[in-house]
C-alpha cells in the first residue's frame, strides 16, 4: 500500500513578467555602469513583487521596485520606494515610475 501525499498547488504569488525584467534590467545595467548600483535581489510574495538595488550586498535596499496588482485601479501597480520607506513614484506604466531613478542617472553621469 503506498501512501500518496495529495496534490497542492502551491500559492499563488506575484511576480514581474518577462517584459517589465527587460525594463528594470535596462535600468539597472546602466547604472550599474554609471557605478551607482552593484546587487540586486528579488523577492515574489502573493500580493507583491520586489526588485531590491543595493550598493553593496550587505547593506538595506537603496531601492524598491514593486509591483502590487491590486492597486492597479487605485493609485498604480508599480512603485519606487526609497531606502527610508517614502514612496518616491508610484504609476501605471513601469517606465514612467522608473524615470524618478534615471533622473539620478542623469545626476550620476553629468
Amino acid at each position: 500500500m503506498s501512501s500518496q501525499i495529495p496534490f497542492t498547488s502551491p500559492p499563488d504569488q506575484v511576480a514581474f513578467d518577462r517584459k517589465e525584467l527587460n525594463i528594470i534590467m535596462s535600468l539597472y545595467g546602466r547604472m550599474v555602469a554609471a557605478g551607482e548600483w552593484r546587487d540586486y535581489g528579488l523577492s515574489f510574495l502573493p500580493d507583491l513583487a520586489v526588485f531590491s538595488v543595493f550598493r553593496h550586498a550587505a547593506e538595506n535596499p537603496l531601492y524598491r521596485i514593486e509591483k502590487r496588482p491590486k492597486l492597479r485601479h487605485k493609485q498604480g501597480m508599480y512603485s519606487v520606494v526609497g531606502m527610508d520607506g517614502q514612496v518616491l513614484k508610484r504609476g501605471q506604466d513601469l517606465k514612467i515610475v522608473l524615470r524618478v531613478l534615471e533622473k539620478k542617472l542623469i545626476r550620476a553621469v553629468t
